[in-house]
């Protein structure tokens, strides 16, 4: 069978590079929703958004993800993914992780447990979650499942058995960082095979893992996430222009295998998503 179209995801700005480390990476919501557009024009379904303060930090600021996605839902037809990470290192109140929910996005993060970074520890601990998961389905907000380590994995199904997220069920595998899942194609083998049936997968390979992972995942039959939130640059001592470089690479290397790049609303029969 020849595999689904490809969903990319573009994952617009996360919350911990600075102007310092690249001239491309967008900080206001001007930038942010300019880069969404632009990404989207290029072949992204989903934008997966992270907003910044006034001195470019990550924040659950709503004032920011308000008009943030105010423009993108007026200027495309894109799947908006908010982020509920917070920031990796500083500990804030779950309200104010969970607020983006309020907006109604189709999408949001679920990140499935702790995690050591390089910024500190990446505290997702039960009672968040279980609070994220609640307020998501009551809200009718699909998660999208990031898992660092197999163990998140385990977690994201033991929520899905105890009816907290409903099928199906999509997972993100973030590899490549110093503490979770390496880069490697063995990695999503073993992830790949602990999903139920009807489940979909994308992949994030952080830094240099990007392109690699992206190619595995793209002859795997599942999808794919790019973006400066990830890595900044398009190949090794050469920083990207922005995100929608970054998209534009992924299409044409799906091209390369003649397999077709989902639009939004493909993207939403696959997700399924109302």
């Amino acid at each position: 069978m020849r595999p689904p179209p490809v969903i990319i995801t573009a994952a617009l700005t996360g919350s911990r590079i600075g102007k310092e480390q690249t001239p491309a990476i967008p900080i206001t919501p001007d930038e942010i929703a300019r880069e969404g557009i632009a990404a989207w024009r290029a072949g992204a379904a989903i934008l997966h958004v992270h907003v910044r303060d006034a001195e470019g930090r990550g924040a659950q600021d709503m004032d920011a993800f308000r008009r943030v996605t105010t423009v993108l839902r007026a200027e495309t037809d894109a799947i908006l993914c908010l982020t509920t990470s917070g920031i990796p290192g500083r500990n804030l109140p779950t309200e104010e992780r969970i607020a983006p929910l309020s907006l109604r996005p189709e999408m949001a993060s679920f990140d499935a447990g702790t995690i050591r970074m390089e910024a500190g520890v990446f505290c997702n601990g039960p009672e968040f979650l279980e609070k994220l998961a609640d307020e998501a389905r009551v809200r009718g907000v699909k998660l999208e499942l990031e898992c660092f380590t197999h163990e998140m994995i385990r977690t994201a199904l033991r929520f899905h058995a105890e009816g907290r997220i409903p099928a199906p069920l999509h997972f993100q595998f973030v590899t490549g960082t110093r503490y979770g899942m390496p880069g490697t194609a063995q990695t999503l083998v073993d992830a790949v095979a602990m999903l139920p049936e009807g489940s979909t997968w994308s992949v994030i390979g952080a830094g240099r893992a990007q392109t690699p992972m992206a190619m595995l995942a793209l002859v795997m039959g599942g999808h794919v996430r790019v973006g400066l939130e990830d890595t900044i640059y398009y190949r090794r001592g050469q920083l990207a222009t922005g995100n929608a470089q970054l998209v534009e690479r992924a299409v044409r290397l799906a091209g390369e295998i003649e397999r077709p790049v989902a639009t939004p609303a493909q993207a939403r029969a696959l997700l399924g998503l109302s």
